[in-house]
Parts: C-alpha cells; sequence; structure tokens
C-alpha cells in the first residue's frame, strides 16, 4: 500500500509540499480500508515521504537540503528495480569518491569514527543486533563521507543511503540478505586503505564493497520472487 501511495504521487505529479488526498480519500481510490491506509501512511512518514499534519491533513514531504533531497525522493520507487540499480550505479560513484579523498584528507579524530564505526558495525554482527548493525554501517559510511571534506558528497551519500533505507523498508520489509559478515571486513579493507593513505585501494574497496551489496540485494530478489 506504501508503494502505491507513492505510485499515486508520480501520477498525480504531486510535488514536496503539495497537498495529498485524505485518508478517506484514499482508501476509495485504492479500493481499501482508511485503516490500512493509515498504516501506509505510518511507513511513509518514517521514512521522510510524507507529512501529515493533525487538522491539515496529508502532504508530499518537503525535506530541500543543500543538494535538492527532496527532489531526488519525489521520482525514486522504492520497488522499482530499475531505480534501485541506479541507486546503486550512484552509490558507487559517490563512495569511491569519499573513499578515494578521505585517504587523502582524513584527519586523525576522523579516522578514529571510522574504526569506531566499523566495530560498531561487526559487534552488530556478532550479536545478532541488527539495529546496532544498521547503526554502524550507517555511522561508517557517512564517517568516510566526512572525512573526504566535501560537504557535497556527504550530503549526497546521507540521502543516498535514505533513499535506498526506504527501499529496503518498502520493497522488502526490512534487513535482508547474508551479506553481513562480508560487508564487515569489506569496511576494514576500505578502513585501513583511508589509514594507510592509499587513494586508488580505498576507492577500490569501496567499489567491491557497493558491487557485492548490489548482488546480496539481487540475490534476495531473486529468492523472494522465485524461492
Amino acid at each position: 500500500m506504501a508503494e502505491q501511495i507513492l505510485q499515486l504521487i508520480a501520477e498525480l505529479e504531486l510535488r514536496p509540499g503539495d497537498r495529498m488526498p485524505t485518508e478517506n480519500e484514499l482508501a476509495a481510490r485504492m479500493g481499501t480500508s482508511r485503516t490500512v491506509v493509515r498504516e501506509a501512511v505510518k511507513i511513509l512518514s518514517a521514512i521522510g515521504r510524507v507529512r501529515a499534519h493533525k487538522g491539515r491533513g496529508l502532504y508530499v514531504a518537503d525535506d530541500e537540503g543543500m543538494l535538492g533531497s527532496s527532489r531526488w525522493g519525489g521520482f525514486f520507487l522504492p520497488t522499482d528495480l530499475d531505480h534501485v540499480y541506479m541507486l546503486f550505479e550512484f552509490r558507487r560513484v559517490q563512495e569511491t569518491a569519499a573513499s578515494r579523498l578521505a585517504a587523502i584528507h582524513a584527519t586523525p579524530a576522523e579516522l578514529r569514527a571510522i574504526g569506531d564505526a566499523a566495530e560498531t558495525c561487526r559487534q552488530g554482527h556478532v550479536t545478532g543486533q541488527v539495529a546496532l548493525f544498521d547503526q554502524g554501517d550507517d555511522d561508517f559510511h557517512l564517517a568516510v563521507a566526512a572525512a573526504s571534506h566535501n560537504q557535497f558528497l556527504v550530503a549526497a551519500v546521507r540521502e543516498a543511503r535514505r533513499l535506498q533505507r526506504q527501499s529496503s523498508t518498502i520493497g522488502l520489509h526490512g534487513t535482508i540478505g547474508g551479506h553481513a559478515a562480508e560487508a564487515v571486513e569489506e569496511h576494514l579493507a576500505i578502513y585501513r586503505a583511508i589509514r594507510d593513505g592509499d587513494p586508488e585501494a580505498a576507492a577500490d574497496a569501496a567499489g567491491v564493497h557497493i558491487d557485492n551489496t548490489l548482488q546480496d540485494y539481487r540475490s534476495e530478489i531473486q529468492r523472494r520472487v522465485f524461492g
């Protein structure tokens, strides 16, 4: 249902800040109950695609950032595989560049932040705490971006990861795949290359990490579709 609401927003050509149909109108359009619509709206609100204002109705979220992030989210459909694959391509460009620059510019404090995030991710994996793993994963990629000393890359990495979380939440209903153990090792490879001041090794390690994450995503899609 959340995906259907996003598709309706696209069909109606609603822009960030535009008022949406009411919950009753959405339920009537989609042939379902208001309760089902309300639950979908909660999901979309939690991931930043819809804003619910008490007494005023529903609005397409307007969270404009330095790179116009709401415009990116406005056309992204989390269960459209073409969109997801393009997002991974975009992430690969961002994160190889960020890792390369981090190997040149990272300060000791930034290196500690990257290493601490990698360790948090590892702890989440070995203890089976998915939320801790996810937090460490987010912190790691954002710490690498911060160490690039390029604020445009920081904003781009943050937004791309936000959209990828939407794809996982709406399209696959949570954390997916069996790539966690490999991701921990891949994070360490990126960290070590940045620590050693090796830009090309850092970029290569980041590219391997994104490629393997995409392969894991594809495998999970195939498993869920074809069994």
